[in-house]
């Protein structure tokens, strides 16, 4: 008899069908986050629970099914799962850690020359049929190549993003105590402070903790130079949307790429009246292969937990050492 598994939300074509060759599985079918009862309904009678980031799976959704024996995570962070409760019941806990760094990566790019040169802007400009021709002021950006990049947390991704940054000419300097990112590429380590006072561009790649919650406030936006462009593809509370906002309405700031907000899905209000910021929708790791190698991590990890192993990326392996 194969295990039952909850899937919260469609997954890519290839890992439906690789999840049905091991599973019995219950997905959400519709395109939507389930609500708190909806995922509770799903976990209550299945063997392992396949969630999302965007999913919030606390103790009342752990402790549903006493018979549960695995939560695994679509998703490098697990900052939406109560890990300590898990824990506290023996449930195994995974995530997908290292696959979607260069996709991330390109991401982070992206966005920076899509602000730099005002590439969502000009489209506009162009789809509503205000070009007229070629004119010497028309729509200036700024350059990339020969310009500073600040790295702040350079673990895989930032370094990932570093390492682009060698074509294009670029000093990078980067803040973090634990990155073998000098073994990687020519770059120099500064604290916060300098980082932002010298950079053009500023990157973030820092996890979700209490202590990077807000990293990006007021203070150290007015640091940073009227000319530079922040790029966040990380976490939303980051950075202080709020005083974000303030800063590209007054400009304090060039300009900024989000991929990622405090209160997702919800904007503040003001945010997209702004024509120096250029908004995605959490898509960072969004190519078919990333997502579906995402998908065969997650399922290698719920085959692992059903067999009674340690999974391979664990992200609670105290359970196998009490």
């Amino acid at each position: 008899m194969k295990p039952k598994i909850f899937v919260t939300r469609m997954l890519p074509e290839l890992v439906m069908e690789k999840l049905n060759d091991h599973f019995i599985v219950s997905v959400n079918p519709e395109n939507r986050a389930l609500t708190k009862e909806e995922i509770i309904n799903g976990t209550s009678d299945c063997d392992i629970l396949l969630c999302l980031l965007s999913d919030t799976i606390d103790s009342d959704i752990i402790s549903c099914n006493p018979n549960l024996k695995g939560i695994v995570n679509y998703a490098v962070g697990f900052n939406n799962i109560d890990v300590k409760c898990a824990t506290n019941l023996n449930i195994p806990v995974t995530n997908t850690p290292g696959v979607l760094t260069e996709t991330t990566a390109d991401m982070a790019w992206a966005l920076m020359f899509s602000v730099a040169r005002r590439i969502v802007e000009s489209d506009k400009f162009v789809r509503k049929g205000k070009f007229k021709g070629w004119g010497p002021k028309l729509l200036l950006g700024v350059d990339i190549n020969g310009k500073t990049l600040g790295i702040i947390g350079a673990g895989r991704i930032g370094i990932a993003v570093a390492k682009r940054a060698s074509g294009f000419n670029m000093k990078v300097l980067y803040s973090d105590n634990n990155s073998d990112i000098k073994n990687t590429i020519k770059a120099e380590k500064a604290d916060l402070e300098r980082l932002l006072r010298k950079s053009d561009f500023v990157s973030i790649h820092v996890p979700m903790l209490p202590e990077t919650k807000h990293l990006i406030g007021e203070k150290e936006l007015k640091i940073m130079k009227n000319t530079a462009i922040l790029i966040n593809t990380s976490r939303g509370a980051v950075v202080d949307e709020e005083m974000l906002l303030k800063a590209l309405q007054e400009n304090w700031i060039a300009g900024a790429g989000l991929d990622v907000y405090e209160n997702e899905p919800k904007l503040i209000d003001g945010l997209i009246n702004c024509d120096n910021v250029v908004l995605t929708p959490h898509i960072a790791s969004a190519s078919l292969e990333t997502r579906t190698n995402m998908g065969f991590i997650t399922i290698e990890n719920a085959i692992a937990i059903w067999q009674e192993k340690i999974p391979p990326q664990i992200v609670n392996r105290e359970i196998y050492e009490k």
